[in-house]
């Protein structure tokens, strides 16, 4: 029997985190993912559930939390759903079963990166990575960006000063790469 341990995005056996200035910037690999994408009469039964698990449907640009779960709008009837990794290993398959035929549901766990930026410059670090507008946005707000080349979502968390940056894994290092060259230009 083979001992297998997963690596992080950025290739560790532990979430990486560096602190530059006052800002910390913190590798997330602590949640799984799946997307949604309601089918053709679905979007009651899709919307139903989107509201148990999160209380709410994000509307275009939107996030809703409930608990420890969360989730964004990604495009017209399409939403990403996170959920501690712990407590739902199998969120797709979940989520799927649940549903049905009324949506469209996709494993992403091992499709996206996570990076928190968090800290008292952490708006300026984000102006110099992406067109978000991060001044104005708020928990609650979810936005589509451009991140060095990169097509991610801005997303602001709860905790005062802090975003999370969702980017395509296989990308994990130039990603990592830019939020820290960031925050040296504002350290």
């Amino acid at each position: 029997m083979h001992s297998l341990k997963p690596i992080t995005a950025l290739g560790g056996h532990e979430p990486r985190t560096d602190v530059i200035g006052s800002v910390t910037i913190s590798e997330i690999d602590t949640f799984a993912l799946a997307s949604m994408a309601t089918r053709r009469g679905g979007k009651t039964a899709t919307h139903k559930l989107m509201k148990k698990l999160i209380g709410e449907v994000p509307a275009p640009a939107r996030a809703s939390w409930k608990s420890d779960t969360f989730g964004f709008w990604m495009g017209p009837d399409q939403w990403m759903i996170a959920a501690p990794i712990e407590t739902h290993e199998t969120i797709a398959d979940d989520l799927a079963a649940e549903l049905g035929k009324a949506a469209s549901v996709t494993e992403q766990s091992g499709a996206w990166a996570a990076f928190d930026i968090t800290g008292d410059a952490m708006k300026d670090v984000c102006e110099r990575l992406c067109a978000a507008p991060i001044r104005s946005m708020s928990t609650g707000d979810a936005q589509r960006s451009t991140v060095h080349q990169l097509g991610c979502f801005v997303v602001p968390m709860p905790e005062d000063n802090s975003v999370r940056i969702f980017g395509p894994r296989a990308s994990a290092g130039s990603l990592h790469h830019a939020i820290v060259d960031a925050a040296k230009s504002v350290a």
